[in-house]
């Protein structure tokens, strides 16, 4: 990485509509409305990728503290991929105080399998324990 970047949690920096533009477009959360963006942020651990004052990436950790944490909404933006920007925010977020000593934390991903495992995400160990109400398409109807 030839530029200095840096990640933090300091939620005031953030640049909300960029967040809300990409996450609000991708195949996960399209058409997820503002106000839900915005309250999903505030109830959760969030991690910010700055590349000077402009933020170039996004992630967040819905947690307890405790005993369980789920990484959701993790994006590097297109013109900052390929620079190892993804592995510098999750060694933040595998690192991060809060997230310390959990039981377990999960994600979902569709194409990024081999990022979460180097930081030690594996397939679930007994999927049929796990269940979901899952409505994909929740903010198109």
């Amino acid at each position: 990485m030839g530029k200095q970047y840096r990640v933090t949690n300091s939620t005031d920096e953030f640049d909300f509509e960029m967040i809300y533009e990409f996450i609000s477009t991708s195949y996960w959360a399209k058409g997820i409305p503002v106000s839900v963006m915005r309250k999903a942020i505030d109830n959760s651990l969030c991690f910010g990728v700055f590349d000077g004052a402009a933020q170039v990436g996004f992630g967040r950790v819905i947690t307890d503290g405790a005993t369980f944490g789920y990484l959701a909404d993790v994006f590097i933006l297109e013109s900052h991929r390929g620079l190892g920007l993804s592995k510098l925010m999750m060694e933040h977020v595998i690192s991060h105080p809060q997230l310390q000593g959990l039981r377990r934390m999960m994600l979902a991903t569709y194409d990024a399998h081999s990022l979460y495992q180097q930081y030690g995400f594996k397939p679930l160990s007994n999927a049929a324990n796990m269940m979901e109400v899952w409505d994909p398409d929740i903010y198109l109807n």
